[in-house]
């Protein structure tokens, strides 16, 4: 049985979020646990027995927004949600993708980059969307998978952005492309 959360350590996780969403937007995900604590507030120890690292308070951050995205590809109108075809859906599911990493990009590259990726909740749900869009469309090829995810890594997003002067448009565009992988 869980216990409740007591009111005090409700009250550091809020000051210990609060500040981890200013320092990422103004610094990115380069920051320090003790640079974190001293912004909350708080403690070393009462920072790193909610959190052992930064990456686990970017996952924290950003389970809201994924979250919402998830109960909208789960239960949300089309074509987003259920009732559209699998490459409209598709399609939609890149255009939320890239409008989530426009907005929490520093989150996400503090929770997401290298092997951290696949091993995140929402990695496993974005995997099992897509998957079951290709088994709607009659494709059984579990390597495309992880190929239609493969762009909207974090560092691959960063990259087009900041080193290649992408627009979120202009990579949406490109998206929508790859989604015609699906048949109609």
């Amino acid at each position: 049985m869980t216990r409740p959360e007591r009111a005090d350590a409700a009250a550091n996780r809020q000051r210990i979020l609060r500040a981890a969403e200013r320092l990422f937007a103004e610094r990115g995900p380069d920051l320090t646990m003790g640079e974190l604590a001293a912004e909350a507030g708080v403690g070393r120890g009462t920072l790193y027995r909610r959190y052992p690292d930064i990456g686990s308070v970017a996952t924290a951050l950003l389970d809201d927004h994924e979250r919402e995205l998830q109960q909208a590809l789960l239960s949300g109108p089309p074509p987003l949600g259920p009732g559209a075809e699998p490459r409209q859906r598709l399609a939609d599911f890149y255009d939320a993708m890239v409008d989530l990493l426009e907005r929490h990009l520093p989150l996400v590259l503090g929770a997401e980059v290298g092997p951290a990726r696949f091993r995140t909740g929402a990695y496993g749900f974005w995997r099992t969307f897509v998957a079951t869009l290709l088994r709607e469309s009659g494709i059984r090829d579990d390597a495309l998978i992880d190929a239609l995810l493969a762009p909207l890594a974090p560092e691959v997003y960063r990259f087009q952005r900041e080193e290649r002067g992408r627009t979120p448009a202009q990579i949406k565009r490109a998206l929508r492309r790859l989604a015609n992988v699906l048949p109609e």
